[in-house]
């Protein structure tokens, strides 16, 4: 949505993430880029080359933390070390929101280093919404949850993905980090309709939009971020700003990486749908908010 509590009441156009290939053209160039999105736990350090490269970054371009290692849905403790540093973080970017994973990913301490699905349980959803307000409490800033790529469902789930999210967010108070792609890739890997879960998804609370390319494969598809963005997904994405609104968007492109001008010109492209966005769809009255009247 645009300019929402769920985004720092923030308006911030088209981004890309901020990749060590591309260090030495940002630095030389200085190109114009609306804003650049960060994978925190890169930048959790006490200094060295990744803070002064950050530094450099934040003298000149808006930063936008993301990350990948919460694991909202996992059982065991936060870990409150990893909170001190990454609210130091924020307060170094002043990032205006947060994003990180809807999934788990840990288990007594370990790490799978995976951005693992969950069953979608109400015992779950009880679960991950109350670390996501401890996070939310605790870094005093908002935080939006992205919804995952899988390529395995639970036989206890009790609703479908988009109505877990859904859940999730009400119950946490929280924004979405809407990921099309991702949306897709789990629609060919399990069978559903994609734009069922666009139409679905709590669209009052969606503070930002992934994009990035997928790879199809004979069994499955996966969610590989190393080309350009394939045409359902435009569609897709088309039709989420049609219903959500002008949105900040972000290009994801991780393995194969090209020039940066490749790059940024491939995230441009959402500009074509943001400007043909006028206002957003009706968003119907949810029986919660019918019922909190």
């Amino acid at each position: 949505m645009p300019a929402n509590r769920f985004n720092g009441f923030t308006d911030y156009g088209v981004g890309i993430g901020l990749r060590v290939p591309h260090y030495q053209h940002i630095f030389a160039e200085k190109p114009v880029v609306d804003w650049f999105e960060i994978i925190s736990e890169n930048y959790m350090v006490d200094g060295g080359r990744p803070l002064q490269v950050l530094d450099q970054i934040l003298d000149q371009y808006r930063v936008v933390q993301h990350g990948v290692s919460m694991y909202f849905g996992s059982s065991q403790a936060l870990d409150r070390e990893h909170l001190k540093r990454l609210k130091e973080l924020t307060r170094r970017t002043k990032t205006p929101w947060l994003s990180d994973h809807l999934c788990w990913g840990s288990v007594d301490g370990r790490y799978t280093h995976d951005l693992l699905p969950l069953p979608y349980t109400f015992e779950a959803v009880r679960i991950t919404a109350s670390r996501i307000r401890e996070v939310q409490d605790f870094l005093e800033i908002p935080i939006a949850v992205e919804n995952v790529s899988s390529y395995a469902e639970f036989h206890e789930s009790q609703m479908t993905e988009w109505e877990f999210l859904n859940e999730v967010v009400h119950a946490a108070d929280c924004g979405i980090l809407l990921d099309v792609n991702n949306i897709y890739v789990s629609s060919q890997n399990h069978h559903f309709n994609p734009m069922d879960y666009v139409n679905a998804v709590a669209a009052d609370r969606v503070a930002q939009i992934h994009i990035a390319g997928h790879s199809k494969f004979e069994k499955y598809t996966l969610d590989t971020h190393d080309h350009p963005v394939l045409d359902p997904v435009w569609a897709m994405y088309e039709h989420a700003i049609q219903r959500v609104g002008v949105t900040a968007t972000l290009l994801e492109w991780d393995d194969n990486i090209p020039s940066f001008d490749e790059v940024h010109a491939e995230a441009l492209k959402a500009n074509r749908y943001l400007n043909a966005a006028t206002t957003p769809l009706p968003i119907p009255q949810s029986s919660r908010e019918e019922t909190r009247a």
